[in-house]
C-alpha cells in the first residue's frame, strides 16, 4: 500500500477537525434552539382561561390548598421538576377537583357561596421565573387557576430570577394567575451558628448555609435579640419595626401593581397564634387585616373546611421529593376523601401484589407510598418459595424514613428476614413463626453519600441456608450472621415506613430503581425491572438529553 504524502495527511486531519466541528456546533445550534423553542413557547404562546360554570357549583364541604415553593425543568432539592408537577396536577384533574379563585374563597366564607365538589386552591410560592414559566402550560392544559406569591422587594431589586412587575400583568391577562403576597422580603433575624457564634440578621441570599445554623427566625417571627436571646428592642421599637415592613410592602405592590394582592402566605407558617410573642403576635395580626382579604397561616393541612377563618387557612407544600401518590395520601388523611392512586407502569405493576399502601411503576422505578402512619408491603409474585437468593436494588428516598425488603417473608406463619435503611441506618431483622422482630445488626451509614433530604444507596442482601450477608454501596457492611433455622423460605416484598423523627409527616415514599432477585442455587435471575436493549438505551438517552438541556438553559 502507498504512503499517504504529508499534505494529504494534513489535509486529512483538517477535513477530520471540521467535520467534528461542524457536528459540535450542529449540536450546540440544536440544543440552543430546543431552549429558545422552550421558551418561546411559554412567552408568546398563550391561552385565555375558560371560567367555570359556577351555576353547577353545589358543594358547601370546602376546599383543598396546595402551594409549591417552586418550579424546575428536572427538578431540585427545594424546587419541583416540571413533570412531578404535572403529574400531580393531572391526578387531580382527573379525579374532578376545580380550581377555585381568591374571590371564591372570599365569597364562600362571607356569602356562603357554593364550591365545586371537588375544590382546589393553587398557589405558587417566592415569585420565581422557572415558576411561571414550567406551570403556565400545565395551567393552559388543566384549566387552571393559579395564585403567584412574590416577596414585594423581589419586584424592585435586579435579581432576574424572580417575575418582575410587567411580566406579572401579562401573566394576570392570560386570566389563569393571580397574585398575593410572601410578605415585603425573606430576612432572618436572631441567628446563631452551631458553634456558638452570633451573626444576627441576614437576607437570604446572604445566609450561610442553614444546616450550619443552631437557631434562627423570621423577620416579622420575634424582637430581635442579642447573642444571649435578651430584647434589644422594646414593644414600640418592635411594632415600628414590623408595621415598617408592612408599609414598604403596600407602597411596592401600590406603585409597580397598582393595587395591592388580596392573598397573603406569611412566612414562616404556623407561629402567628401559637408559638410567636403575643406583642409579636398582634402587631402581625392587626397589620394583616388592615392589608389582606385572606391568610393561610398554617402549613401542613390540606384542607378547609366551612367553618374556617379567612385569616387562618391552611394549605400543603408537596415536597420536591413526594410522589405523586403522597400528595394523594396526603390529601386523603387530611380530608377523609378517597382517592385513586396512579399506577403506571399496569404490565410491571401485575408482577407485585398489593399488602398496604400504594405503589407507581415507571420505567427501572418502583415508588412505594405508605399509608399514613403505616407500613407499605408489595409482595413479588410467585416467589413464595424463595429460600437462597441475591437480592440488589438502588434506593433513592428521603433520607428520614425506612426503605427495605424481606425475604422468606411468610405471611402465614408471620416469619421474615428483613433488610432496611431507616433514618441512614443499616438494620438487618428477624421475626421466627409466632415470635417477635428481632435486630440481627444495627449500623448508621456514613453522610457523604447523602445530598440534599435522598439517599442514594445501593443495598445488596445475600441469604443463604441459615447466613445472611448485607452491602451498601459495594461495602460489605454485615457478614454470614446467623439466621434462625425456622425461617426457612417465603416471599420476596419491597416495604417502606415514615420515620418516628418525622412529626411533619407520617407519609413515605420508597424508592426501588433496578430491583433484581437472583437464584444462588440455580444462578438465574428471578426477577428484575432493570431496563435493557432499546428501552435501556432510550432511557439513557433521555437522561443524558436532560442534563444537556439543563447545562443549555443554566448556560444561555
Amino acid at each position: 500500500m502507498a504512503k499517504r504524502s504529508k499534505e494529504a495527511v494534513l489535509d486529512l486531519n483538517y477535513r477530520r477537525k471540521n467535520r467534528r466541528k461542524t457536528i459540535r456546533s450542529g449540536i450546540q445550534l440544536a440544543i440552543l434552539l430546543a431552549v429558545l423553542l422552550l421558551i418561546g413557547n411559554a412567552v408568546f404562546h398563550v391561552q385565555q382561561y375558560q371560567e367555570p360554570h359556577k351555576s353547577s357549583w353545589t358543594s358547601n364541604g370546602g376546599f383543598i390548598a396546595l402551594s409549591y415553593f417552586g418550579v424546575d425543568r428536572t427538578g431540585t432539592a427545594a424546587l419541583i421538576a416540571k413533570k412531578q408537577l404535572e403529574k400531580q396536577l393531572k391526578a387531580l384533574y382527573d379525579q374532578g377537583y376545580v380550581t377555585i379563585s381568591q374571590q371564591d374563597i372570599i365569597d364562600y366564607y362571607t356569602q356562603g357561596a357554593l364550591l365545586p365538589e371537588k375544590a382546589l386552591f393553587l398557589a405558587f410560592e417566592d415569585g420565581r421565573n422557572d415558576s411561571s414559566l414550567y406551570a403556565q402550560p400545565l395551567l393552559e392544559r388543566y384549566n387552571d387557576k393559579a395564585t403567584f406569591l412574590s416577596y414585594a422587594n423581589n419586584l424592585v431589586d435586579s435579581d432576574r430570577k424572580f417575575v418582575k412587575p410587567d411580566e406579572m400583568m401579562k401573566m394576570m391577562k392570560s386570566g389563569y394567575w393571580e397574585l398575593g403576597s410572601n410578605g415585603y422580603r425573606l430576612t432572618y433575624i436572631n441567628i446563631h451558628e452551631k458553634d456558638g457564634a452570633f451573626i444576627g440578621m441576614l437576607d437570604e441570599n446572604k445566609l450561610p448555609d442553614k444546616s450550619k445554623l443552631s437557631d434562627y427566625n423570621h423577620y416579622l417571627m420575634d424582637f430581635l435579640r442579642d447573642a444571649d436571646g435578651i430584647p434589644v428592642e422594646d414593644r414600640e421599637e418592635m411594632e415600628t419595626r414590623i408595621a415598617a415592613d408592612y408599609s414598604a410592602m403596600r407602597e411596592v405592590y401600590s406603585d409597580k401593581l397598582g393595587y395591592m394582592p388580596k392573598v397573603y402566605m406569611i412566612m414562616h407558617a404556623n407561629a402567628l397564634h401559637k408559638s410567636m410573642n403575643r406583642l409579636v403576635d398582634h402587631a402581625n395580626a392587626s397589620a394583616i387585616k388592615k392589608l389582606f382579604a385572606i391568610h393561610f397561616n398554617r402549613e401542613g393541612n390540606a384542607c378547609n373546611s366551612a367553618d374556617g377563618n379567612l385569616y387562618d387557612l391552611t394549605r400543603i407544600q408537596p415536597q420536591p421529593y413526594w410522589q405523586t401518590n403522597h400528595m394523594l395520601m396526603k390529601v386523603q388523611k387530611d380530608c377523609s376523601q378517597i382517592m385513586s392512586f396512579i399506577v403506571g407502569d399496569e404490565e410491571r405493576a401485575n408482577d407485585w401484589t398489593s399488602l398496604s399502601g400504594v405503589a407507581e411503576f415507571v420505567d427501572n422505578r418502583i415508588a412505594l407510598t405508605s399509608p399514613a402512619g403505616g407500613a407499605g408491603i408489595y409482595a413479588l409474585e410467585n416467589s413464595s418459595g424463595y429460600r437462597d437468593v441475591s437480592l440488589q436494588t438502588e434506593l433513592a428516598g428521603d433520607e428520614m424514613g425506612t426503605q427495605g425488603v424481606y425475604l422468606r417473608y411468610n405471611p402465614a406463619q408471620a416469619s421474615f428476614l428483613r433488610a432496611s435503611i431507616a433514618d441512614n441506618k443499616l438494620v438487618i431483622e428477624q421475626k421466627k413463626p409466632e415470635g417477635e422482630a428481632e435486630s440481627l445488626f444495627s449500623a448508621p451509614l456514613k453522610e457523604d453519600q447523602v445530598e440534599h433530604h435522598l439517599t442514594i444507596r445501593t443495598l445488596k442482601v445475600r441469604v443463604q441456608g441459615e447466613r445472611l450477608s448485607a452491602w451498601v454501596d459495594n461495602q460489605e457492611w454485615a457478614k454470614d450472621i446467623k439466621v434462625d433455622g425456622s425461617i426457612a423460605d417465603g416471599e420476596i416484598a419491597i416495604f417502606s415506613a415514615a420515620s418516628t423523627l418525622n412529626e411533619k409527616d407520617d407519609i413515605y415514599d420508597g424508592v426501588f430503581d433496578n430491583f433484581e432477585v437472583t437464584s444462588l442455587s440455580s444462578g438465574d435471575l428471578l426477577y428484575s425491572n432493570t431496563l435493557t436493549g432499546i428501552e435501556g438505551a432510550l432511557h439513557r438517552l433521555q437522561e443524558a438529553y436532560n442534563r444537556i438541556l439543563d447545562w443549555a438553559i443554566d448556560t444561555f
